[in-house]
C-alpha cells in the first residue's frame, strides 16, 4: 500500500458505507426506470410525453455523461485502476457509471417513446391536427442520436488533442446540461396541464427519482467535491423541477376535477392507433376543432 500514488489513496481507503451507497444508486438508477418503461409497453402507447422534454432530457443526460467522463477526477480515477485493487478501481468507476446508466435507461425511455407514439388521427388534444405529430418524434429521435455521436467525437478529439483544455470542456458540458435539464420539464409540465391528465408518465418512477436525485447529488459532490458542481448541481435542479412536476401529476391522478381519466386517455390513445378510436369516443374529451358537426349514426 506505501506505493499508491497519493492522488489514488482515497480509492483505497474508501469507506465500505460510501462504496454501498455508490452500488444502491446505481440499481436505483435502473429501477426508477422501469416502472416508466413498462407502464409505455403495457399501454402500447406514449400518449401524454411531450417530444421536448424527451428531446431536452436525452441531450441533457449526453451532455452530463460527457461531462462527468471528461471530468479531471473522473480521469485521475481511472488512471488509478493500475495502482490499485479491482474493487478499488471499480469504486473509482461508480460516479461514471451511475451517469451512464442513467443516460441509457432515458435512451431506452426514447425508443419506446417513437416506437409506441400515436400514429393515427384522433380528437385526443395531443394527436389532433395543433399537437405533435408522429414525424416529430422520428426527427427527435435523429436529433437525440447525432447529438450523442457528435458529442463522442468531439470528446475524444478534446481528451487526445487539447488535454489542457478538457476541464473546461467538462465544464461547458455540465453548465449546458444544467441548462437543459432547467428547462426540460418546462414543456411536460405544459402538457400535463393542458391535457389535465398524466397520460402515460409513471407517477412511481417520479416518487423514485424525486429524492433520489438528490441523494445522488450528495453522493457526487462527496466524491468529486466542489470542483465537480457542474456536475451534481444538475440533479438538484432536476430534482427540483421533477418534484414540481410529480405534484401536478397527483393532483390530476388522485385529486383534480378529472381525477382517473388518464386511462380513458390512455385507452382512446391505444385504440386511435389501431383504428378503432373515432366511432367510440368519450363525449368528456370532445367535440373539438376538428371534430364533424354530422356524424355517421350506424
Amino acid at each position: 500500500m506505501g506505493s499508491i500514488n497519493p492522488q489514488c489513496k482515497h480509492l483505497a481507503s474508501q469507506g465500505r458505507m460510501n462504496f454501498a451507497l455508490s452500488i444502491l444508486i446505481v440499481l436505483g438508477i435502473v429501477f426508477s426506470y422501469l416502472p416508466q418503461l413498462i407502464r409505455i409497453i403495457r399501454l402500447k402507447s406514449s400518449f401524454g410525453i411531450s417530444p421536448y422534454f424527451v428531446l431536452l432530457g436525452a441531450t441533457s443526460g449526453t451532455f452530463a455523461l460527457a461531462n462527468v467522463v471528461s471530468q479531471q477526477q473522473s480521469l485521475q480515477d481511472v488512471a488509478c485502476c493500475k495502482d490499485v485493487s479491482g474493487l478499488s478501481c471499480f469504486a473509482g468507476l461508480l460516479g461514471i457509471l451511475q451517469v451512464g446508466m442513467q443516460w441509457l435507461s432515458f435512451f431506452m425511455m426514447l425508443a419506446l417513446f417513437v416506437l409506441f407514439f400515436p400514429r393515427g388521427t384522433s380528437a385526443l388534444p395531443e394527436t389532433s391536427k395543433e399537437g405533435p405529430m408522429y414525424r416529430t418524434a422520428l426527427v427527435v429521435a435523429w436529433i437525440c442520436n447525432v447529438h450523442a455521436l457528435v458529442m463522442l467525437i468531439v470528446t475524444l478529439a478534446v481528451g487526445f488533442k487539447q488535454s489542457s483544455s478538457l476541464q473546461s470542456w467538462s465544464n461547458f458540458c455540465g453548465v449546458t446540461a444544467a441548462i437543459l435539464a432547467s428547462i426540460q420539464y418546462f414543456p411536460q409540465i405544459y402538457t400535463t396541464l393542458r391535457l389535465r391528465c398524466v397520460g402515460s408518465l409513471s407517477i412511481p418512477m417520479m416518487c423514485i427519482q424525486t429524492p433520489g436525485a438528490l441523494i445522488w447529488a450528495g453522493s457526487l459532490a462527496a466524491r468529486l467535491g466542489p470542483r465537480g458542481w457542474s456536475t451534481w448541481g444538475i440533479l438538484i435542479v432536476t430534482a427540483s423541477l421533477q418534484g414540481t412536476l410529480l405534484v401536478l401529476s397527483v393532483f390530476f391522478e388522485y385529486l383534480g376535477p378529472n381525477k382517473g381519466h388518464s386511462h380513458d386517455y390512455d385507452k382512446a390513445s391505444a385504440a386511435t392507433q389501431t383504428g378503432e378510436g373515432d366511432e367510440g369516443q368519450d363525449e368528456r374529451y370532445g367535440p373539438y376543432e376538428d371534430t364533424p358537426l354530422l356524424q355517421d349514426s350506424r
